[in-house]
């Protein structure tokens, strides 16, 4: 009878720590079953498109459980890596290099989008760049690198863009592309896929000149960076491995989805990554998605830079990255 007694304390008293004390229970666990979470983030919209194979596929890293996660916007990302919680993710380049001037170990490990933004308008007079003078550019991404980049384009035209252009950043991207389809406004400057979206939905839209080409004559420098994977430092540090398995398939996935674009369209509708099937496969091809290792991109990531310092230094932090920004 003690002895029944004594066994039915022991089975309560267990029962009693796994329901109130859980880590007790993931403690009692073999060490060889325990893994960490990792969470690779994706911004919804063109940003993440080029992971979307690994929704599908997710990274097998030894000791970690890997999981994606399509944020809504680029400030919820940059949000992540500042409180420490992201790891691995895609930024724009201009949030990537504030964060690290904040005294946070952020890291470029590679750029994963170059230019992609088109300059949209079905305004009869509007021929060039110089044609928008007394004009009006609707532009989402206010502080990111369509404004700065529109701005240094028509300085480098001539106009000035704080008196000879108006802009406007009232509406997001899906809603500049179904105001200039509809005919609601007359001259917008859009990323893809939301520029073919709009080419597509509206007949009378045309492309004015090419904002890469502008760039070009701008820096000198072939095309511009849209958006990079960072790292956190201090864990890429202690998970050197595990970063590089990582890193090795974002690289094939955004292979894979320039290769695939239908069945990449597929995905981006099934994970809602924010396009339907047919945008996104029409828009991959325009998309410049590309895996260009840090110390390769470095050129171009400062070309970009000394123009937000030129427009909005507190931007970027008031200054270029050191040479410890980019991940070796």
């Amino acid at each position: 009878m003690i002895k029944t007694i004594r066994n039915s304390f022991f089975i309560l008293f267990f029962i009693f720590l796994i329901a109130f004390f859980p880590a007790a229970a993931v403690f009692a666990m073999p060490s060889g079953e325990r893994t960490q979470e990792l969470v690779i983030y994706g911004i919804k919209g063109p940003s993440g498109l080029g992971l979307v194979q690994l929704f599908e596929n997710p990274v097998a890293v030894p000791g970690f459980t890997v999981k994606m996660e399509a944020l809504a916007q680029a400030d919820l990302a940059a949000a992540r890596f500042i409180s420490g919680e992201a790891k691995i993710g895609i930024l724009p380049p201009n949030a990537a290099a504030k964060i690290a001037a904040s005294g946070i170990n952020i890291k470029v490990a590679a750029v994963t989008g170059m230019g992609m933004i088109s300059l949209l308008t079905s305004d009869p007079d509007v021929n060039n760049i110089q044609d928008l003078k007394g004009k009006s550019i609707e532009a989402a991404g206010q502080g990111a690198t369509p404004e700065f980049l529109i701005r240094a384009i028509l300085k480098n035209n001539g106009l000035n863009p704080e008196t000879d252009v108006k802009m406007g950043f009232s509406l997001a991207y899906p809603e500049i592309a179904q105001s200039i389809a509809a005919g609601r406004i007359s001259t917008a400057l859009l990323p893809e896929p939301f520029a073919t979206q709009a080419l597509t939905a509206g007949p009378s839209l045309r492309q004015v000149g090419d904002i890469r080409q502008e760039w070009q004559n701008l820096t000198g420098t072939d095309n511009y960076p849209m958006t990079v994977l960072a790292v956190n430092g201090d864990f890429a540090a202690a998970n050197r491995d595990a970063v590089n398995i990582v890193l090795s398939d974002i690289e094939k996935s955004i292979k894979w989805t320039v290769a695939n674009p239908e069945q990449a369209g597929l995905l981006a509708q099934k994970y809602d990554l924010g396009f339907p099937v047919n945008a996104a496969a029409a828009a991959i091809p325009k998309s410049n998605y590309v895996y260009i290792p840090a110390d390769k991109a470095k050129s171009s990531l400062e070309d970009l830079f000394r123009i937000f310092l030129e427009y909005s230094p507190i931007s970027i932090g008031g200054r270029l990255p050191n040479d410890d920004f980019y991940f070796k």
